[in-house]
Formats: structure tokens, C-alpha cells, sequence
């Protein structure tokens, strides 16, 4: 695609210069700067707050330079496109025009056929953003899912031959989603299985939340690199808490006051989901924090449980969707049942608990161990470090 229209963001300038030419006064700048910062920061629970952060991302933005994008979708069903789409905060039109160059994307691009194929071969060759949404089909030779009479295995590798970054956008890029689950008849698997020699970013959700895509590449776009990454490669500020953590019906779950059919009368109150096969004590996801449709609702908030749709495999091990997690112990006492019954189950109870709560706290340490912290910004590093320091003379 050739340099946007009069009033885009030109190759040429800067982020700061683009904005100013635009009329946008330093102040609206920096309170979009604050914004993200405390997305980024309070999400993640990242120490020190947002305002250093906040900062940062200013003056890294300000010299920020318009990346190329080519966005791939290859064996999918093109609802991560489609919720990118309906991004609230960026619509589609700003991110293509003010925040990326996306000179290839064969849904929203003019040319088609060998006009289109062109295009590719020219966005590859220079470096660039590479996006991915879908799977990669490596069964009967890759001939499941063919673009121009090539694999989409072979498209794939090639167009990450010169990017600078690689994003999976959705399940399906992730680990293969709905085709890979058993029996995986095309051989479906995610970008990161086929391109293994550089780190892959994993934006998991089936869909995920439109603003967790767009604050991904607006973090790229300050620093030039990806925001920090858990143990699974997920960006930490989206995926670094589980949905049960944020949950507005959690007060419910401890004092074990559950749903047990979608229309009883403690579904009406908006309690707990848990017994109806909520996901949400073993799904890592923003849903409880960012919510959709800029923050109006999300499932649970609904009144539908959670299917754990950002954790890797959850049309296996997430099924049936309308069961609860099996191996898991919850409080099953609400908080009108008497005090004889309260002492002879407090045992059971609480020790229940404290399985579900600690093997949750576990897998987020693991997951927090494998995390990059060599990525993370000078200014949330430096408070790390402080308050680590502080800590320790606590103790």
C-alpha cells in the first residue's frame, strides 16, 4: 500500500510530528500515555504504579516511527480480525492509517490474486510487523489450507524470514484451537511450532479482547519490541492474573454461595458460576479487567460462566463446557448455614480451598519464573528493584 491520504502518518515523521500536524495538543498525548500506562501496569500488577511508566511511554512514543505491518490469517475463522475490528479504542481506520502501515491483509486490501501476491512478496522483503491470525495445517503436506496454491505453512515462513516481531493473534495462531482439538484431522498447529527460531507472541483468547491486540502494538510501537511475556509467551500485562482473581462474583465463591441451574434464584442474586462450569479459577485472561465493547460486560459479568477460552487446548481439557472443573474442591457452605455446620465442614472446606488457591498460585509463579523480565521498561524495572530492596529490609 502506498503512503496514506493527506492527514495519515506518514513513513516519513514522527509519531510526535504526526499528532501535532494533527492538532492534538501535548496534553491529550500524555493522558493517552497515562492511560495505557495504567493498563499496562495495574493489569500485570506491576510494581511502582503507572505514573513512571506513564512517562516513559511519552517520550518513547514521541519518536516512535510508522513500522510496516503484513497480517496474515491462514487456516481460521477470521473472528480475531473481526474483533480487532470493533476495537473501541483504535478503530480500525486509526490503526491502519496512524498507528501501522499495513500494506498486507487479504481481507481489508484492494488487490486480490497475483496483484495481491505481489504486495506480500514486497511487504517480506523489507522489515517489518508480522501478524498472524489462524493455525497452521502441517497434515496431507499442508494442502488443508493453500493461499495462491501454496501451503500456509510455506506463506508463513516466509514472510517471517525478515520480521522484526511475530504476533499469534487469537487461539487458533496460538496452538491451532478448534482444528488441533482431538482429533486434529489437518494437523493443526500454532506460529510458534513452525517458526522456532525467534520468540513468538501469543495473544490467546477465541477471540481475544480487541484492546489487548491494539495496547500489544502500541507497547511495539514505544519501545520497539513486545511488552514483557509470561511462561507461555503471553503478553503479562493481559494474561498475568486469572479471571477468578478479578472476578465480581469471587465474594460469592468464598462465602459458597453458588448458581446451580442458569434461571435458580442465586443466579438472579449473581452468585458463582463455578457449579454451572465457570473456567475462571484456571484461566489466565484480561477479561475481568479490560472487559469488552470498551469495558461494558464480559461472560461472567453476564451472567455465563467462563469456558477458558485463552488457556492452550480448552475444547479438550475445558470440556464439557457446563461442568465444573473436575479435581476441584470449593466452599459449599453459603453464609446463612448454621454454626454446627460451619464447624463440621470448616476442615474439609478450607483445605479445599487452599488446594484450588495455591496450585492456581503455583502455576502463575512457574509461569512468572519463565517470564522475560529483560523486556520490561527501565522505569517498572527500577521500581522492582526498589521495592524488593524494601522488602528485604522489612524482613
Amino acid at each position: 500500500m502506498k503512503d496514506p491520504v493527506e492527514g495519515g502518518w506518514s513513513r516519513g515523521e514522527t509519531f510526535e510530528e504526526f499528532l501535532s500536524r494533527r492538532g492534538v495538543s501535548r496534553r491529550e498525548f500524555l493522558t493517552f500515555c497515562g492511560r495505557m500506562a495504567a493498563c499496562f501496569a495495574a493489569a500485570a500488577a506491576l510494581p511502582g504504579g503507572s505514573h513512571a511508566l506513564a512517562e516513559e511511554m511519552a517520550q518513547r512514543l514521541s519518536g516512535a516511527r510508522r513500522p510496516s505491518v503484513i497480517y496474515l490469517q491462514l487456516q481460521e475463522c477470521t473472528g480475531c480480525l473481526e474483533s480487532l475490528l470493533r476495537s473501541g479504542s483504535s478503530p480500525i481506520d486509526r490503526l491502519v492509517l496512524e498507528q501501522v502501515s499495513l500494506d498486507y491483509n487479504e481481507l481489508l486490501m484492494a488487490p486480490s490474486g497475483s496483484a495481491a501476491e505481489e504486495v506480500l512478496r514486497e511487504a517480506a522483503a523489507k522489515p517489518h510487523l508480522l501478524l498472524v491470525n489462524g493455525s497452521v495445517p502441517l497434515g496431507y503436506d499442508g494442502a488443508c489450507c493453500t493461499i495462491g496454491g501454496d501451503s500456509a505453512a510455506n506463506i508463513l515462513r516466509r514472510a517471517a524470514q525478515k520480521a522484526d516481531a511475530i504476533m499469534a493473534v487469537g487461539a487458533c495462531a496460538e496452538y491451532g484451537c478448534v482444528q488441533a482439538a482431538s482429533p486434529n484431522l489437518t494437523g493443526a498447529v500454532g506460529v510458534s511450532d513452525v517458526i522456532t527460531d525467534r520468540p513468538v507472541v501469543n495473544i490467546s483468547g477465541c477471540p481475544p479482547i480487541a484492546e489487548t491486540i491494539t495496547a500489544t502494538l502500541t507497547y511495539y510501537l514505544a519501545y520497539g519490541h513486545p511488552p514483557p511475556l509470561d511462561g507461555m509467551g503471553r503478553p503479562l500485562f493481559a494474561y498475568g492474573q486469572r479471571i477468578h482473581d478479578k472476578c465480581p462474583r469471587r465474594a460469592s465463591f468464598d462465602a459458597g454461595q453458588f448458581a446451580e441451574r442458569f434461571d435458580d434464584e442465586n443466579a438472579r442474586r449473581g452468585h458463582c458460576l463455578y457449579r454451572l462450569g465457570c473456567k475462571g479459577p484456571a484461566t489466565f485472561a484480561p477479561c475481568a479487567t479490560l472487559e469488552w465493547n470498551l469495558g461494558q460486560s464480559f461472560p461472567i459479568k453476564a451472567g455465563h460462566p467462563c469456558l477458558g477460552c485463552t488457556e492452550r487446548h480448552f475444547y479438550d481439557r475445558m470440556t464439557p463446557f457446563y461442568r465444573r472443573l473436575p479435581g476441584f474442591v470449593v466452599p459449599g457452605l453459603g453464609v446463612e448455614a448454621t454454626a454446627n455446620t460451619i464447624g463440621a465442614a470448616a476442615v474439609v472446606a478450607s483445605v479445599g480451598g487452599v488446594m484450588v488457591h495455591s496450585a492456581a498460585t503455583v502455576i502463575a509463579k512457574k509461569r512468572a519464573k519463565k517470564a522475560q523480565p529483560e523486556t520490561l521498561p527501565l522505569a517498572v524495572l527500577g521500581d522492582k528493584e526498589k521495592t524488593e530492596e524494601e522488602g528485604d529490609k522489612r524482613a
